[in-house]
């Protein structure tokens, strides 16, 4: 059994940069989607659409459940919010007061 590591902030911002999955990115935001609504919307086949969000999967941004036939997509919401704060803390990572606010600013 080969275990799996969770994805890096990279794997994330790989994932959305290409400009098929960030449209499923956006899609999905609206709320939960079966893999013909979403070939539908962006004119693309089964397979295609199959292929990438597979990806947005691998990298935790969607989670999948099949019903019946059916496969149904839901935007993972909690790693996209967390993103900004994760990249800034591994560009600067010796610099916690720029990526960490402690006490309010008002």
């Amino acid at each position: 059994m080969t275990t799996r590591t969770a994805p890096t902030v990279l794997d994330q911002l790989k994932a959305l940069a290409q400009d098929t999955r960030y449209d499923l990115v956006r899609h999905l935001a609206q709320g939960e989607r079966c893999v013909c609504d979403l070939e539908s919307v962006l004119g693309l086949p089964q397979s295609k659409v199959s292929y990438h969000l597979n990806l947005l999967k691998e990298a935790g941004l969607v989670t999948a459940e099949q019903r019946g036939k059916n496969m149904y997509y839901t935007l993972n919401t909690t790693p996209l919010f967390l993103l900004g704060g994760q990249v800034l803390t591994d560009l600067f990572p010796g610099h916690i007061d720029l990526t960490h606010q402690t006490k309010s600013v008002c």
